[in-house]
């Protein structure tokens, strides 16, 4: 074990020799076997149609980059050869097409944070010694999982990590690619119980890929950037423990974050954005303003204080409002249900460690974890008419998912939430209007809030029910109508879908172009199929199967608030706003007036509270500017006189003298276009 004060490991582990030199051995035998391969001239073209000419087997992505311009090469991470992702440093094997990515390129980001992964992982074996377990990129960066069987990691560990993460980037290790038998990978990683598990369970061929960076020889399939020098600003950024492979029974890890940069520019301005974005962390701003919080006793479920029970029904009175114009019909469905019926749905084969099931009266039952195989009953309950399509259920109900408690995150991540969630039964021929229906609103919604989105459509995934030609056909259908509402700007996701049907993934961008997924809009022709869900055709007497198109605009309420608090900072809208007025007296005499008028704007449908403590006027309208009350109203003896509010706003604007009616009026006007600004303007 490492000493708390040493930067490394002296001696260093024994399994890095080890591991080396049969690196070594096998990797002098395969490039032997490649200097034996005779080489062809092969043709390699470019997204413009540019063709290139190499050899294959010894030209390289980063040859033909070379030709194009140095410059390009040098700020390239990875390539795609036929469409896979490539290794810059890796040789062609015939004629090919060529694309260069860089580190803005989505994919291209992804490999630069997993190989930013990889040299964490040597800083953590020369400094811990310890099993490295799983390391990938994720949304933000990447981390690492070790066993430490007698260490904790501590925020004091940071500095000799990043210390040695900055020696390796400036060391400039090659990325080594080997292709090895499972035999040899055991023997390599016969040391880590973790990565001989992954082999005998996740590797289902009869060779894999490694990767060598200095001393670390990972399992992983790259691709990787060309050495560690392309890395220019690595940092850790948190740890936290984990499990190994969210089991619950499993062994428990140490996990550790990092970040990483072509520059160090970068690095800064993402430091910035990190400083921003823990300002409007919803969790403290939901406790600053008495919003929300959680309880260890009931982890994963939001307690919500009338402050934030207002926001959360201010959302749904928006929905619901919606609803009313757009020929949705609300309804409401039970919580329990015997597990047969999640059988039927096919969840209970999916999904079942994510249901709260339980034994009543020696069947299963289980809260429900989404509304569709309720609605499915509902609709199948009795015989349906072509007439009645599209029939547009809508249910608020309650819903309960068994999240690990290492994945619970505030409001982002709940075990007890709600959704404004809807199922569309329909005809096949009214799919098109449907869809259209449903961008349109979509549209509306996040209009409101400011959001900017983008649409990816996640098609098939490797465990789906049903026929592949009816996934086929939906998939078909979901392209023609996302190429209609937004041209070409929509990008695929192949085998992203739900097991039950294709859907439209919608990233919302939040005032820090932060992204966050919580509409989405799926097709289903398998329910219906499973549930025998039948309507009479019109014109004959044939039975027809409807399709369900599954959509939710906001997602999960409790989602949403944590997205809307962190985008608004706390600062909301007068129309969601809990705090929209608050009255001040500029003396004890007025105490009277105040009340009188904060409690005609309650009356009026407004959150009004006047303020009738001893501070001085100033303390006062400083402290509900700081509680972020849209608009403060100081009252004296003139406003006593006239029947006026003198108003001003938590931005230290002055609107002047208004008399109560026009207040009221101009507020109602407000309230009602749910504008995002609080435009109070004398007219």
């Amino acid at each position: 074990m490492a000493a708390a004060s040493s930067l490394e490991l002296d001696p260093p582990p024994g399994f890095l020799a080890d591991r080396i030199a049969l690196f070594d051995r096998l990797k002098s035998k395969y490039d032997a076997e490649l200097a034996s391969k005779t080489s062809q001239p092969i043709k390699v073209t470019l997204p413009d149609g540019r063709i290139m000419e190499g050899e294959s087997w010894k030209s390289t992505p980063y040859d033909i980059a070379c030709m194009i311009s140095k410059g390009l090469a040098d700020n390239c991470v990875v390539a795609k050869v036929n469409g896979d992702l490539w290794d810059l440093d890796r040789t062609f094997e015939g004629d090919a097409t060529l694309e260069l990515m860089k580190f803005d390129d989505k994919e291209g980001e992804q490999v630069f944070w997993h190989s930013s992964a990889h040299m964490l992982g040597e800083a953590m074996e020369r400094h811990y010694g310890g099993c490295l377990c799983y390391g990938p990129p994720i949304k933000d960066g990447f981390f690492y999982d070790m066993h430490l069987s007698d260490r904790t990691v501590s925020q004091g560990d940071y500095d000799y990590l990043n210390t040695l993460v900055k020696n390796i980037s400036k060391e400039k290790q090659p990325f080594v690619r080997l292709e090895m038998t499972k035999e040899d990978l055991l023997e390599m990683f016969k040391y880590n119980e973790f990565k001989c598990r992954i082999i005998r369970e996740r590797v289902t061929t009869p060779t894999t890929t490694v990767y060598r960076c200095g001393p670390l020889i990972d399992l992983c399939r790259g691709p990787h950037v060309r050495h560690t020098g392309k890395v220019k600003a690595i940092e850790v950024t948190k740890n936290s423990s984990s499990l190994w492979e969210g089991k619950a029974e499993a062994e428990s890890l140490q996990r550790i974050y990092g970040i990483s940069f072509p520059d160090s520019k970068q690095l800064k301005e993402y430091k910035h954005f990190q400083a921003e974005a823990a300002k409007r962390d919803h969790r403290k701003i939901g406790r600053d303003q008495e919003l929300f919080f959680f309880h260890e006793l009931s982890p994963g479920s939001c307690f919500f204080f009338p402050k934030g029970a207002h926001i959360y029904n201010t959302l749904v009175d928006f929905i619901r409002t919606e609803y009313r114009v757009r020929g949705f019909q609300e309804v409401i469905s039970p919580n329990i249900y015997n597990c047969k019926l999640f059988e039927t749905s096919g969840h209970w084969g999916h999904y079942q460690k994510n249901i709260y099931h339980f034994d009543v009266e020696k069947e299963t039952y289980g809260l429900k974890p989404m509304n569709c195989p309720g609605h499915c009953l509902m609709f199948g309950s009795r015989a349906r008419s072509f007439r009645e399509l599209p029939l547009r259920y809508a249910d608020f109900g309650v819903l309960h998912r068994n999240e690990i408690s290492g994945a619970l995150s505030g409001l982002t991540r709940v075990r007890r939430f709600q959704q404004d969630d809807a199922h569309i039964f329909c005809t096949v021929e009214q799919i098109e209007e449907e869809m259209k229906g449903c961008f349109a609103f979509l549209k509306h919604v996040y209009g409101v809030f400011g959001f900017t989105f983008d649409l990816f459509l996640s098609t098939r995934p490797d465990e789906f029910l049903g026929d592949a030609a009816v996934w086929d056909r939906a998939e078909a259908q979901l392209k023609k109508s996302l190429t209609e509402f937004v041209g070409d700007q929509w990008k695929l996701n192949p085998g992203d879908g739900a097991f039950y049907g294709p859907k439209i993934d919608i990233i919302l961008k939040d005032a820090l172009r932060r992204e966050h997924q919580c509409a989405t809009i799926q097709m289903d022709f398998q329910l219906p199929e499973r549930f025998n869900l039948t309507y009479q055709g019109s014109g004959d007497d044939a039975e027809k199967r409807p399709v369900i198109i599954h959509r939710a605009i906001l997602g999960s309420v409790e989602r949403m608030i944590a997205v809307l608090t962190e985008n608004y900072g706390g600062k909301w809208p007068f129309w969601l706003s809990p705090r929209q007025i608050t009255v001040v007296p500029v003396s004890v005499p007025f105490n009277e007036y105040a009340l009188k008028v904060a409690q005609r704007c309650k009356n009026e449908g407004f959150c009004a509270e006047a303020d009738v403590d001893s501070d001085t006027m100033n303390k006062k309208v400083r402290n509900a500017q700081l509680a972020q009350f849209n608009y403060i109203l100081v009252v004296g003896q003139k406003e006593l006189e006239n029947g006026t509010v003198n108003v001003r706003t938590r931005d230290q604007e002055v609107h002047g003298e208004f008399s109560l009616e026009d207040f009221v009026k101009r507020c109602k006007l407000l309230q009602s276009s749910r504008s995002s600004t609080d435009s109070f303007t004398q007219e």
